[in-house]
């Protein structure tokens, strides 16, 4: 790991040693590659007492601050957590070796055969707070993907970070891959993170990952490419024809299975015809779980007790146990209201209507748009990922949750016989 405090040419030394790292890693084969994640999710169940010590230190030092409850859940580890690091790693091994992939091949009519074969990006800079499980979870990833990676998690993680990174550089080093392939950096002074962020040389994309702050911060300040996703305001559009029973479990997982998360619901649209039959029954069962409840005019009419709704509720991620209702008249007005206020995240719709449910799909361009499902399965292990470095809901290489195939990109690999474009020029010189 870099020395503390480090910036300047100490910080350009360390990102040149990763990306030295990172062509060693680029020539690992899927073979070498997952004896080395299997190693590192080995290195992390051994560590166990060691990192969950650490965490404890993290814990106090928060509690002292006054740390808020969604970012204490996110920060704190336990046996069963760290459990799931070192199986999100050991998913991660499992995954099919997206580099070197072939995902498209034609022949032209010249005869020459053009290919798309997927390559490593290089090097990675995740940048993140408060969330330990990242720092395994972006090395497995970018190393499975044929990157290195370096590390800037936040202040308050920084003691299990360190024994989260220490425990996977172990591995690299049984395993003989260069230890500079995870590089945790340790100045986390602002000056220092601006400084990364402005080696395009020597970076090739920059992950954010936190409070919309955060990925602001780094979004203005860089000169490398960068995936963005400011917050999640996720929405359930219960419809005419849905299941109520279906669309009220839909509501209570996810709205409060962990409400400090980005794929938790934040605001729940209800068509005004079954308003009357739902809106009681979803008030009782969030009411016993804590929820408060923000309503519009129509939603208060039936629920006198809900609290008004300001106009700013509508856009906002509460990442706590408070959720924005409005009642409204059709799938056209639930559609537009997301389209209004949400965040391009996640958005789902409960009905029985295959028609309903095909014209909510179409209509908005989310990144995860969910038929009768939770929205906390918007995440990158459960749709088949293996685990998730973050999710893009900016348009560019990748879009939506992202695993280890949206840290490589596609280049043209193309298969001649002595073509030439101009055959004029043939033997000229």
């Amino acid at each position: 790991m870099s020395e503390p405090h480090q910036g300047g040419s100490a910080l350009v030394e360390a990102l040149r040693a990763c990306r030295a790292a990172a062509a060693g890693v680029a020539a690992l084969d899927a073979a070498r590659k997952r004896t080395l994640l299997e190693a590192m999710a080995d290195a992390i169940e051994a560590a166990a007492p060691d990192i969950l010590d650490a965490n404890a230190r993290d814990l106090a030092a928060a509690d002292a601050r006054g740390i808020g409850p969604a970012l204490r859940d996110r920060l704190r580890l336990d046996p069963d957590r760290l459990h799931g690091i070192a199986a999100g790693v050991r998913g991660v091994a499992a995954l099919p070796d997206p580099v070197g992939r072939t995902t498209r091949r034609e022949t032209r009519p010249n005869g020459l055969v053009v290919e798309r074969v997927r390559i490593p990006l290089g090097v990675v800079a995740m940048i993140y707070e408060a969330r330990p499980n990242v720092t395994a979870d972006a090395a497995a990833l970018c190393l499975q993907a044929g990157n290195a990676v370096v590390l800037r998690g936040g202040s308050e993680a920084i003691h299990s970070n360190t024994a989260i990174a220490g425990a996977l550089r172990r591995a690299l080093r049984g395993e003989g891959v260069p230890e500079a392939a995870v590089n945790l950096l340790t100045d986390l002074r602002r000056e220092a993170m601006v400084e990364l962020l402005r080696q395009n040389e020597l970076v090739d994309l920059a992950i954010p990952r936190g409070g919309e702050g955060l990925i602001r911060f780094v979004a203005e300040h860089a000169r490398v490419p960068v995936i963005r996703h400011y917050k999640g305001v996720c929405h359930l559009y219960v419809d005419r024809a849905a299941d109520l029973g279906l669309a009220l479990d839909l509501l209570v997982d996810g709205k409060t299975s962990r409400p400090g998360v980005c794929n938790a619901l934040e605001t729940l649209l209800v068509h005004a015809d079954v308003a009357d039959a739902f809106l009681p029954r979803a008030a009782a069962a969030l009411s016993a779980r804590g929820v408060e409840l923000r309503g519009d005019a129509a939603t208060r009419a039936r629920l006198p007790t809900v609290r008004p709704a300001a106009e700013e509720d509508y856009g906002a991620e509460f990442l706590d146990l408070v959720l924005a209702v409005r009642v409204v008249d059709d799938l056209d007005a639930a559609v537009a209201h997301i389209r209004r206020h949400g965040s391009d995240h996640t958005e789902v719709i409960a009905t029985t209507d295959p028609d309903a449910a095909s014209r909510f799909v179409a209509a908005l361009r989310s990144a995860v748009v969910m038929v009768n499902a939770s929205s906390r399965f918007s995440d990158g292990g459960e749709l088949g990922l293996g685990a998730e470095i973050g999710i893009s809901t900016t348009r560019l290489h990748a879009y939506g949750p992202m695993g280890a195939e949206a840290l490589t990109i596609e280049r043209f690999v193309v298969r001649g016989e002595g073509q030439v474009r101009h055959p004029a020029s043939r033997g000229a010189g």
